[in-house]
């Protein structure tokens, strides 16, 4: 039976994620000579050449790129293993390194890691704030253990991650009390003119709630709008418009900000997601946020 040698996959591999061989020479602590006779000789065990070159570039062929499929699988197999391992009780904290999309509300993100600080062994949470691509290219990089983000990860050529739905709530606007008894009698055609603050065009939420607009025919007066939607509820309340949140995080919205409900929007869903490299999660951390999601953040929403 033949073996195949993992070594010579692992410098492969190196050599096709970034790009070139000196690359992943230098990355891997190796000299340039070593990594290329290793390929040689994983393309001599396969019969195959995977590798070809394009100028000064090195390109996978149509076999380097069905094989690097396998190796991307195989390696991230491997570091399952071992954080899985590594996530035992061991008396240290079990690191949780989250990346946050910079477009997701603070206040469901710091619900949805909630279970994780509160786990019987000590978890150390680091937390880093981005756009999703940008989080995407850590998370290819094993630099995250998980993304949390309201919107999915989509088909990514360089990036092979797996979307985790962790569930959906309807979406509710706010309002300082004076202007919410304003608004709430005749809603939503009462938002005709109203004043509003709502997130910026490049945000999931936004594109429903214009798509929401439309159905009901309601011209809202937009005052101001926000990629920050923890700004965005602070203009909401000193009272310079109504402004929507989610529906799951409705209480916290009214204590912390004393805002009071103009209306919960059933037919706008905001979805969220935690996104990984793994096809089945395995941190212990995450596994809590995500048992809590499904069972009690968004359950029955």
């Amino acid at each position: 039976m033949e073996w195949l040698n993992y070594h010579h996959l692992l410098y492969f591999w190196s050599v096709a994620r970034e790009g070139s061989l000196a690359k992943a020479a230098a990355s891997l602590r190796l000299s340039h000579p070593t990594v290329s006779a290793q390929i040689h000789r994983l393309e001599d065990a396969l019969g195959e050449k995977l590798f070809r070159k394009q100028g000064r570039r090195l390109v996978l062929t149509e076999t380097g790129q069905m094989v690097f499929q396998y190796a991307d699988e195989i390696f991230s197999l491997g570091r399952e293993l071992m954080e899985t391992v590594r996530g035992r009780p061991t008396g240290r904290p079990v690191r949780l390194k989250v990346g946050v999309a910079d477009v997701m509300p603070k206040m469901v993100a710091r619900r949805l890691l909630d279970p994780a600080m509160k786990m019987a062994d000590p978890v150390r949470l680091l937390c880093f704030e981005d756009t999703n691509e940008r989080l995407l290219a850590r998370l290819a990089l094993h630099e995250l253990d998980v993304i949390l983000s309201d919107s999915p990860v989509g088909p990514q050529p360089t990036v092979k991650a797996f979307n985790h739905q962790l569930g959906e709530c309807a979406v509710s606007w706010f309002g300082v009390p004076k202007l919410a008894a304003r608004y709430r009698e005749n809603f939503p055609q009462s938002l005709n003119q109203a004043p509003v603050l709502l997130p910026t065009e490049n945000t999931a939420l936004r594109r429903s709630l214009e798509q929401w607009f439309a159905a009901h025919q309601v011209r809202p007066r937009v005052v101001a709008e926000f990629e920050d939607s923890a700004l965005m509820t602070t203009f909401g309340q000193d009272g310079l418009g109504l402004f929507p949140s989610h529906a799951a995080v409705e209480r916290e919205v009214m204590q912390v900000h004393g805002v009071a409900l103009v209306a919960r929007v059933e037919e706008v869903r905001e979805q969220f997601f935690a996104i990984s490299v793994e096809r089945r999660l395995t941190h212990p951390a995450v596994l809590a946020m995500t048992r809590t999601a499904r069972n009690d953040l968004f359950k029955g929403q």
